[in-house]
């Protein structure tokens, strides 16, 4: 595994794009957010993702989530009515991840027996320099196995992904705290997980 220190205010440019070859070539990357660590690969190599599933332990009905750089990307990939995309408006980029109907450009390894796929805008320069550079959005899963769900120690964090990823982005010390998780595929916003920075009242509740 390659473990390269990337800048939070000025991630270096030789870093995103070592990031960005692995990713082009099917690789996994471990890469900060604005909330816990991401374990992450390019949403469109279905071996890649085969991979996160195998090391995270999840079936395939579990969903991926995965980032885009803006909410104007996120069209390409879900359905978005117009009280959702106010929502959304209002709470990204941000430590928020929506369930939305997808789109056919989704792939289906994302989507089977169901129709929803999980999307974020993280408020974090490192992780949207790497989509803009990239150019394709990227899954997105706490960087954790079965039995330790959330990692925040760069040290702790390599020694355990060392043989099961090809590079990480170590940023320093993360965060424990997960995204807070807003079902929008309904009628009504549906709150699944309360995570970082949740306000109730943001949703009426």
């Amino acid at each position: 595994m390659i473990r390269l220190e990337i800048h939070s205010l000025n991630p270096q440019k030789r870093n995103i794009e070592t990031a960005i070859e692995v990713l082009r070539e099917g690789g996994l990357i471990i890469y900060p957010t604005d909330t816990v660590y991401g374990l992450g690969c390019d949403l469109f190599n279905k071996k890649a993702v085969e991979r996160i599933y195998q090391i995270k332990g999840q079936k395939k009905q579990k969903r991926l989530s995965f980032i885009c750089p803006d909410l104007k990307d996120i069209a390409k990939y879900a359905h978005v009515s117009n009280p959702s995309y106010k929502i959304m408006r209002r709470l990204l980029p941000g430590p928020y991840t929506f369930i939305l109907e997808a789109t056919r450009l989704v792939p289906k390894i994302l989507v089977e027996k169901k129709n929803t796929v999980g999307i974020r805008v993280p408020d974090n320069l490192v992780c949207h320099t790497l989509l803009q550079e990239f150019g394709a959005p990227i899954i997105s899963t706490s960087a954790g196995l079965p039995d330790n769900q959330y990692m925040n120690d760069p040290d702790e964090i390599a020694d355990c992904f060392e043989h099961f990823v090809d590079l990480f982005l170590d940023n320093g010390s993360g965060g424990l705290e997960p995204s807070t998780v807003i079902d929008l595929s309904g009628d009504t916003p549906l709150l699944i997980r309360e995570g970082k920075n949740f306000d109730k009242t943001l949703l009426g509740y």
